[in-house]
């Protein structure tokens, strides 16, 4: 399934890059990048995914292609979701399934308890619909007045942006970016970087730079009510080793990850699906194939199959005999009929 088509939708600020796959008459999908990452994100998954729907993958505001917001408008985690809203109002689509990889699924976590009759299937890769915070009330006070310190010493800076080889840029990203190979490191910087003079420039806003500026840390009863809100199937495929706490030193901590699981099974029930892949945060780039085959679900009218656990396990032995035949040289990825 090759790319269709290159897409900008005015905003008021410039406009939103985004690209599609796909049938324009088959059910749409909106995909969602991760924190500074950008619509390459998806660009070894979707090819794998069921050829009759219509995929849109955009570039959030400051990132990738789209444009920087004015000067003096902070990049606020509402900001972020009101997007998908301004994005599917160009679309004209009206009832839609989100995909979204670690930052992404939170924003589109959020919009699918916002806008709970626009969306079909919210399908989460190493996400969750929202970020937990057993601490957030002691914390929420700092995080806001640290986010906005952070715009201010970056807006007086007027720094301008760095401009290295693409060697140097690569090995920067990867640096920044442990979870990310090479290959799938210069699939984003394709998109995530202009070429000048003297080399390569990074796209993105410098004000999103600071972590907590753009995520949204709530509280477990705000959790369980905002969940209670969604009318969504939600399929969350968790990476064996990935993460989903941003701030690295907490990691460790899964209590607020089972809350999440528990909450979520409790409420939703038959809505609800968990499954593990084998791999790290960026496995829907790296193992695209394990992916490919869990989201399949895309396709099932209502609930999620009640296979997929089954079917997952399949997929984490096929991916490991995929991976030692790779490294031998070749393989082919999981088949299914």
């Amino acid at each position: 399934m090759g790319l269709s088509s290159e897409l900008k939708l005015a905003v008021p600020w410039g406009h939103i890059a985004a690209k599609a796959w796909g049938s324009l008459q088959g059910p749409p999908v909106l995909c969602l990048h991760g924190w500074l990452d950008n619509a390459n994100s998806f660009d070894r998954l979707i090819p794998l995914l069921q050829k009759d729907f219509h995929y849109v993958a955009m570039d959030f505001g400051g990132h990738g292609l789209s444009s920087h917001y004015s000067p003096g408008l902070p990049y606020y985690h509402q900001n972020f979701v009101s997007e998908i809203q301004r994005v599917v109002a160009a679309l004209k689509w009206t009832r839609f399934s989100l995909m979204g990889h670690s930052f992404g699924g939170t924003v589109g976590g959020m919009f699918s308890c916002t806008f709970p009759e626009m969306v079909d299937k919210l399908i989460l890769l190493d996400s969750t619909p929202f970020f937990l915070d057993s601490n957030e009330m002691e914390s929420i006070l700092t995080y806001k007045r640290r986010a906005i310190e952070n715009t201010l010493q970056v807006e007086a800076s007027q720094k301008p942006s760095s401009v290295v080889s693409p060697q140097e840029m690569l090995q920067g990203f990867l640096k920044n970016n442990s979870h990310v190979g090479e290959e799938c490191g210069e699939i984003l910087l394709q998109r995530g970087t202009t070429q000048v003079a003297t080399g390569l420039v990074l796209n993105r806003d410098r004000r999103i730079s600071w972590v907590k500026h753009s995520f949204d840390f709530i509280s477990m009863e705000l959790f369980a009510h905002s969940i209670r809100r969604l009318q969504a199937h939600i399929l969350l495929i968790k990476a064996r080793q990935g993460y989903y706490d941003v701030r690295r030193e907490n990691d460790a901590d899964k209590a607020p990850l089972l809350f999440m699981l528990d909450t979520m099974r409790a409420t939703l029930k038959e809505r609800f699906q968990f499954v593990e892949v084998p791999g790290n945060h960026y496995a829907h780039m790296s193992e695209p194939h394990c992916v490919a085959s869990i989201t399949s679900s895309l396709r099932s009218k209502g609930r999620v199959p009640a296979r997929l656990q089954l079917w997952a396990q399949a997929v984490e032995a096929s991916c490991s005999h995929l991976s030692a035949a790779n490294k031998r040289g070749g393989g082919d990825g999981p088949r299914w009929s």
